[in-house]
């Protein structure tokens, strides 16, 4: 995976001159977006558990895709398989009891490309043969934009390959993960008029950006993405996760500050962003995601879920139960994950 540009590798000495204790350390979590990878720096199984040691009550986490661990030989199509294997194998340890009572990777996401078409299907099924009670879906890099990175084809979802592909996912009862930044949301919503039912999660509240022109052009974005945002709430089974936002790409800057930001700080930054897409899907179809190691650069994981907490006050109990468990447990078909 390619961290967006700009986007620091994190720096645990700097975390660690601002300390927090967990608020409301009862409140069951389901961190529902992080990864685990060597490259472009370690961030595994003991750099994961010295992160959720913190004192929240994470009760599981859901593996992202992130270009990790792919194989270096055989067929390319069948490379990705490499990730649903490691995702799995730290998963088996997890559920060992070994290294605690969180089910780490109790659902994973992996990535193929469907770009190849109908032939994706020999793909996701060896996906599925190799990781059964887990694996749930995939994400295809799509996001692409002149100020924040290129790497991505223009109009990829547009391609009757791609769509063929995506038909290939949905038949076989998979979710889509998509991660686009802003403008490109009509893309997806394009693509979900050719596929209204489909189950899919909108990564990282839709990739608003905050920096390069869309800094100066906030009051515009945040129009052109509201539109967007509740043009795709009218698709009943497409779902958000709230986080990312301590991407470069956001435009907060927090990683430049002397000081790491409180988790106050962090509220005070987020919660426009946050609490207008709850309005907007409704707690039921939102999850809050840590997307760790990523927004390590920005903050730490205690701070992270404290910040969360804060903006989320004004809910009553049952939507906040939603956005830190329910949501993700019920996307994800997570049966075996409990809260207590």
């Amino acid at each position: 995976m390619q961290i967006p540009t700009g986007n620091p590798v994190p720096r645990q000495n700097w975390l660690e001159l601002v300390h927090e204790d967990a608020i409301e350390p009862a409140l069951p979590i389901v961190d529902a977006h992080h990864h685990l990878w060597q490259k472009p720096f370690p961030y595994l199984l003991n750099e994961f558990l010295a992160d959720l040691a913190c004192g929240h009550n994470i009760r599981a986490t859901i593996y992202a895709e992130a270009h990790a661990m792919h194989r270096i030989d055989g067929p390319e199509a069948m490379r990705p398989l490499g990730e649903i294997e490691f995702a799995n194998g730290v998963a088996a340890m997890s559920a060992s009891g070994d290294f605690g009572h969180i089910k780490i990777n109790a659902a994973i996401l992996g990535h193929a490309n469907l770009a190849l078409g109908r032939d994706v299907e020999t793909v996701l099924a060896a996906m599925v043969s190799a990781s059964p009670d887990r694996f749930r879906g995939i994400r295809h890099y799509t996001a692409r934009d002149a100020q924040v990175r290129l790497g991505s084809p223009e109009g990829m979802m547009a391609t009757r390959q791609y769509r063929a592909g995506f038909s290939v996912l949905q038949d076989m009862g998979l979710v889509y993960e998509a991660w686009v930044y802003h403008p490109q949301l009509p893309e997806l919503i394009d693509l979900m008029h050719d596929h209204p039912q489909a189950h899919v999660v909108l990564n990282h509240i839709g990739g608003r950006i905050g920096i390069g022109t869309y800094a100066d052009n906030q009051d515009a974005v945040i129009a052109e993405w509201g539109q967007n945002m509740q043009r795709l709430a009218r698709f009943p089974n497409v779902s958000v996760k709230i986080g990312g936002l301590g991407m470069a790409l956001c435009g907060f800057g927090f990683h430049t500050h002397p000081l790491p930001p409180t988790s106050d700080q962090l509220a005070d930054a987020w919660q426009e962003r946050i609490r207008s897409v709850i309005d907007i899907f409704g707690p039921e179809r939102c999850m809050f995601e840590s997307n760790f190691p990523v927004d390590k650069a920005s903050c730490s994981y205690v701070n992270l879920w404290n910040a969360f907490k804060k903006v989320s006050a004004i809910y009553p109990a049952d939507a906040r139960e939603q956005l830190f468990f329910g949501t993700a447990k019920s996307v994800y078909r997570m049966e075996t994950v409990t809260s207590a």
